[in-house]
């Protein structure tokens, strides 16, 4: 598996660093820690607050900024590289967002992870641009990682739709060695008619797909609305992982957007959330 970890100057990105190699220590896997430098020729004055700042100035700053990223993910990579996954440093140039989804698509990588600032409950939590555009465009699942967590139990919100499918066979074959505990949850959503024998053919569903792979996982029915009882259980569960589909029975009407439901959970949570998409789903 090739898994491509964006990170910056941030101590939010390292954290993800850190997790993506956790998370794959008992897997056959490889991190490339990808930084994307600004184009001096994009930068003006007005970006970094000094209106009397030349050219060279700005070059030399991004240098700068550059070089303190490299030696943080030099430090990360050995960590990742103690804990046997193989982790390699890259550099290029130019608009975040549109670099590491033309290198994920380019390269083939298996997933894309993100470090994200984890915010107080009062203020809520909140998604850049740039995280925001990689998961409506990525082929590819999104890790969005706020804290670093050891992970022992996972959450999988399960509707039943190709995606959600797909995901399970990902999770099940990305846990194989490890074995944490997994639940999956299905929220049998009353607004679209479904009753309780559909309610527990999806998670009977679920369950015989992940005992494939050799986990007995745990299986958990609620009523509600998606988002709203997936926030509930995620608060009240002590996850180190939350898992689902990056859409629901039906992909919204533009093809290249996630779900409002899978984003609004990414946004929301202050676990880390895989969102599962790929170029089948």
């Amino acid at each position: 598996m090739k898994v491509l970890v964006a990170v910056d100057k941030g101590g939010e990105s390292q954290k993800a660093l850190r997790y993506a190699c956790h998370l794959l220590e008992n897997f056959d896997a490889k991190v490339d820690a990808v930084y994307v430098k600004p184009d001096e020729t994009d930068i003006g004055n007005e970006t970094l607050y000094a209106p009397f700042v030349g050219q060279d100035e700005i070059k030399a700053w991004i240098e700068q900024e550059t070089e303190m990223v490299a030696e943080d993910v030099l430090n990360s990579c050995e960590l990742c590289e103690n804990g046997k996954v193989p982790c390699w440093p890259k550099i290029i140039t130019g608009d975040p967002a549109e670099e590491i989804l033309h290198l994920a698509r380019t390269y083939h990588y298996d997933m894309i992870v993100l470090g994200a600032q984890e915010q107080s409950a009062i203020k809520g939590f909140i998604l850049g641009t740039v995280h925001d555009k990689i998961l409506h465009h990525a082929t590819q699942p999104v890790l969005i990682v706020r804290n670093f967590r050891q992970i022992q139990r996972v959450l999988i919100a399960y509707r039943g739709s190709a995606c959600d499918r797909d995901a399970l066979d990902f999770i099940g074959m990305l846990f194989q060695k490890r074995k944490p505990e997994i639940t999956v949850l299905h929220v049998q959503e009353s607004d679209r008619g479904e009753d309780d024998t559909a309610a527990q053919s999806c998670l009977t569903q679920a369950e015989q797909k992940l005992k494939e792979f050799q986990h007995a996982p745990l299986t958990k029915k609620t009523i509600g609305v998606f988002t709203d009882e997936i926030l509930k259980e995620v608060a009240t569960g002590r996850y180190d992982l939350v898992v689902l589909g990056a859409y629901g029975h039906h992909r919204p009407k533009y093809l290249g957007l996630i779900s409002d439901e899978a984003l609004n959970i990414a946004r929301l949570t202050t676990r880390p959330v895989l969102v599962f998409r790929n170029a089948a789903s």
